[in-house]
């Protein structure tokens, strides 16, 4: 197996998708780490991508992985997924006529490879079997402008963003909420920050312009 995607969300397998490089989306068994136990936000999110990728890497050795977590963070408080209606009304309402930001996550684990054939290279390259673990993270600020908790209600009933961080979906209605967005990478507003991303998979041989592996070690 190649290319892995650890992940069962299907806004992360749209964004990956766009790429155009062949992968495998399974969803990993990792039990994601809360703010309760590793509060700093940014820790938070990029140890969650790593253990992701981590279960999967485990499982198949002979493929790259990609893992990837997102929050919310306001007031240094993170916001999760909101599961519920209310929460996520609550969520939008403590977040409406303020900035917050969205960090995102990616790992990506697996052996650096080069082109089928490089054989004798491969052999004399004591760095080519070894597993590396690569992690890159985007921040997002957003500001919201303000609405009413009918408005808010009204969101949450129609795109039902209840396994969004943050409670929104910045990709479909959820932009009507939005005043200003400003940041490192668009895409990790969605899930996947794929510009940062694609830098990681060119460090494991993986071109994303080509589909094709190649010699970047």
């Amino acid at each position: 197996m190649g290319l892995i995607l650890a992940s069962s969300s299907p806004y992360r397998h749209a964004l990956l998708a766009r790429l155009g490089v062949p992968f495998t989306a399974l969803s990993p068994s990792f039990a994601e780490l809360t703010a309760d136990s590793l509060p700093d936000p940014a820790a938070l999110v990029t140890a969650n991508a790593l253990g992701k990728a981590r279960d999967l890497a485990h499982r198949y050795p002979d493929a790259i992985v990609i893992g990837s977590d997102q929050a919310a963070v306001c007031d240094g408080r993170v916001l999760g997924k909101p599961g519920t209606v209310e929460r996520a009304v609550a969520q939008l309402l403590q977040l409406a006529g303020r900035e917050h930001e969205l960090l995102t996550a990616v790992a990506v684990i697996g052996r650096p490879g080069g082109p089928p054939g490089r054989g004798a290279a491969a052999a004399a390259d004591p760095l080519h079997d070894q597993v590396r673990e690569e992690t890159a993270l985007a921040v997002n600020r957003l500001a919201m402008r303000p609405f009413t908790e009918a408005e808010a209600r009204a969101y949450v009933l129609r795109e039902r963003p209840l396994d969004c961080a943050g409670a929104y979906k910045s990709e479909g209605l959820g932009i009507a909420l939005f005043e200003s967005m400003r940041g490192d990478d668009p895409t990790a507003i969605v899930g996947l920050p794929l510009i940062a991303m694609c830098g990681l998979l060119r460090r494991f041989g993986i071109d994303p312009l080509s589909g094709e592996r190649g010699d970047h070690p």
